[in-house]
Formats: C-alpha cells, sequence, structure tokens
C-alpha cells in the first residue's frame, strides 16, 4: 500500500513539473526580438538622480518582485549582461555559449534607500553557493552575480559578501562573483513585469522551482529583510508636516465598535469586498477620499477612472505621503498591497494597467474610504486641496 502511495505522489509530482514547463515554454516564445541596451532605450525617460544596481540571480522573473514593493526603487528591469555578444536573445543566451547572465538592474533613489539594503534584499533570494545555475535553472546563463558600477558600490558588496560568508549560515562557501558593470541588454518584452502580468504562471513556476522552500529553510524568520527608509514624500517635501502625525490607532475592541464589519473585515483583516457590489466602484462626484479609520487623505476623485474591475480605481494617491507599499505573496500571486501610513488600513492593491499619465492602477476597496465632497472639504479640514479643483 506504502508503495502505491508513493507512486501516486510521483506520479503526480510529475504531472505539476509537466504542466510548470508547458506553461514556462508558452510564456517564452522563440520569434521575439530583444529590445536592445538599457541605454538606448530608456535614455530620458529615467529622472535624473537615480542610481543603479544590477544582480544575477538566475531567472530573472523571480528576482523582479523583491525590489518592487521597496521604498525608493523607481523600477526594474530584466534583462543580459557580462557576455560578449551584441543584442542577444533569450534562445541565445540559454544555449550558455554567448557568456550573459540573466540580471536585473534596478533604479533607485540613494536619497530614500540605499545600496546595502539592496545588497540584503539580493542575497535572501538566492543560493549564493551554487556555481552552477540557481534551484531548477541550470547553466551558466542562470549563475549568480553582483555587476558593480563604481567603486563605492565594490566595496559595500565586498564588505556585504564578507560578512554574509563568516556568519555561517550558508553550510557552503559563498561563491557569487562581484563583477564590473557591463552593457546591459533589455529582456524581450514578455519578459519584463512577468511575475504581475502572468501571476498563475509565475507562483506555478516559482513553487515548483524549490527556491522558496530552500530560502525558507535558510534565513527562517529573518527571510524579509525590513530596511530602515525615509518616506518618499519626506523626502521630497522635507517641510512637509502631516496633520495626522500624532494619529494615535485605536484598540481592536475600539475599531469593532467604531466600523461595520465589512469595514473592520477590509481595513483589519486585509479583506476584498465583492466588485461591482460596494459604494464607490461608479461613484464620480467630485470630492477626495479619506481613510475610514484615520481620516487622512488618499485620493483624489480627479485621478479616478473607471478600470471595469467593479472596484474604484486611481492613478496616484492624492499625496504619496499617506501610502505605504508592502509584497503581497497571498494566494500564489505575487502583489503590491497598498495600506494607509497612520492608520496602516489594508486598502487594497497597486498594478502597473492602469491609463496615462502613471500607467499605474490603484484599485481600492470602498470600505477602506470615507468620501468628502467637494463642497464639505473646507468644513471637514481639507481646505488644502481645494485649489487642486480650481
Amino acid at each position: 500500500m506504502m508503495n502505491i502511495v508513493k507512486n501516486r505522489i510521483i506520479i503526480g509530482v510529475l504531472i505539476l513539473l509537466l504542466v510548470a514547463g508547458v506553461f514556462y515554454g508558452l510564456n517564452r516564445p522563440s520569434d521575439a526580438e530583444p529590445t536592445g541596451s538599457i541605454n538606448e532605450q530608456l535614455r530620458g525617460l529615467i529622472p535624473e538622480g537615480l542610481e543603479k544596481a544590477t544582480f544575477a540571480g538566475g531567472c530573472f522573473w523571480c528576482m523582479e518582485p523583491p525590489f518592487y514593493p521597496l521604498e525608493g526603487v523607481y523600477d526594474v528591469f530584466s534583462g543580459y549582461t557580462g557576455g560578449f555578444t551584441e543584442n542577444p536573445t533569450y534562445e541565445e543566451v540559454t544555449t550558455h555559449e554567448t557568456g550573459h547572465l540573466e540580471a536585473v538592474q534596478v533604479y533607485y533613489d540613494p536619497d530614500v534607500i540605499d545600496y546595502e539594503t539592496l545588497l540584503q534584499v539580493f542575497w535572501r533570494q538566492i543560493n549564493p553557493t551554487d556555481s552552477g545555475g540557481q534551484f531548477v535553472d541550470r547553466g551558466e546563463s542562470y549563475t549568480t552575480a553582483i555587476f558593480v558600477h563604481n567603486e563605492e558600490q565594490r566595496q559595500l558588496a565586498e564588505a556585504s559578501l564578507e560578512e554574509l560568508d563568516n556568519s555561517g549560515r550558508f553550510p557552503e562557501p559563498v561563491i557569487t562573483p562581484i563583477r564590473d558593470a557591463e552593457i546591459f541588454y533589455l529582456a524581450e518584452e514578455y519578459h519584463q513585469n512577468y511575475a504581475r502580468r502572468n501571476s498563475i504562471q509565475y507562483r506555478f513556476y516559482r513553487t515548483l522551482s524549490g527556491r522558496d522552500s530552500y530560502l525558507d529553510e535558510i534565513w527562517g524568520d529573518e527571510r524579509e529583510f525590513v530596511p530602515e527608509q525615509k518616506s518618499t514624500s519626506e523626502t521630497s517635501d522635507e517641510n512637509y508636516e502631516s496633520p495626522w502625525k500624532d494619529f494615535q490607532k485605536p484598540s481592536k475592541d475600539e475599531l469593532r465598535a467604531q466600523l461595520t464589519p465589512i469595514q473592520y473585515k477590509i481595513t483589519q483583516e486585509d479583506g476584498t469586498e465583492p466588485p461591482y457590489q460596494n459604494e464607490y466602484h461608479d461613484h464620480y462626484e467630485d470630492g477626495i477620499y479619506v481613510d475610514i479609520v484615520s481620516g487622512e487623505p488618499l485620493f483624489s476623485s480627479l485621478n479616478q477612472f473607471d478600470s471595469g474591475t467593479g472596484w474604484p480605481s486611481f492613478t496616484q494617491p492624492i499625496h504619496p505621503h499617506y501610502i505605504t507599499e508592502h509584497e503581497d505573496r497571498s494566494f500564489f500571486v505575487v502583489r503590491t498591497e497598498v495600506r494607509s501610513r497612520y492608520a496602516d488600513s489594508h486598502l487594497g492593491h497597486v498594478f502597473d494597467d492602469g491609463p496615462e499619465p502613471t500607467g499605474l492602477r490603484y484599485c481600492i476597496n470602498s470600505a477602506a474610504m470615507r468620501f468628502v465632497p467637494l463642497e464639505n472639504l473646507e468644513s471637514e479640514g481639507y481646505e488644502e486641496y481645494l485649489q487642486q479643483f480650481e
């Protein structure tokens, strides 16, 4: 009987691996062209004052999501670097004959997040003792490396590597090389933001790759690195003084008495209300939306649009200071959760499929907000937002 059970388990795993392989292959077409050097593609599009960090950690699908939620990270791109051929394609790189590694390039604001933090996040995504690839992806193009862009990054990377190697966390020596940055070629368009655009396939692949189980075992409770960061808004506007800075969140019992059951479930238990069956999904009156718990301002009707999803959607917050972002791995999907800063209410999620000018879609639960009509802004203490409607 035990042998029959084991055989069934083995057959089930093989079927899952086969299906994962199909998903993997279907989403890596062979006829796509590379997009070229990142310097050529992004010239004039990246704001001045940002710096870049380049990391190779195996499949770049898995290396983008950890950096997205970090405050101060402007964008993350997948690509190929470290090789000797120009404008390589994915098919060429995976022959392991071009010298290129799959890598990500992170653009970040050094006034908000430092390079040491990026290094700590990087180490927590890889097996730095593996010289043959990463997890199920084998071969040179899937090996790890830190590509440094200046001497300061080199010194910080060397110090970080030495500290990790001496920590005894890994049973074998850390062998991830530190290399000079070279031309970074953007990967094909279907590789960019893969985890967000193909979340089901991505989670299926990642789970079966063995990456998460390994990292959980190695890092335990320290797997998620929590950096000490400045608020983006405080950095860009040092004189900004929030009226809600002294807000004290009520106790759970007080919140249960203050909120309706659905409001409590959404804001305190990270719930999601039904689409189209919520107060603001088709509400377009002039005014602003504030946190249901604290009253801190969140979104303006001027940035609201009909996303067709059944939830109120916005292209941007009313002020970035009042929104915090967090990686959400629930339901086998990597998403970016948004919460209010002072009440720490769960609001919803932000996606990169919105309209211009931001290209973002803040998909927010109605039950997490209260609407303040334009004519009431002054009387309720939100007069500073009146000028937006003039």
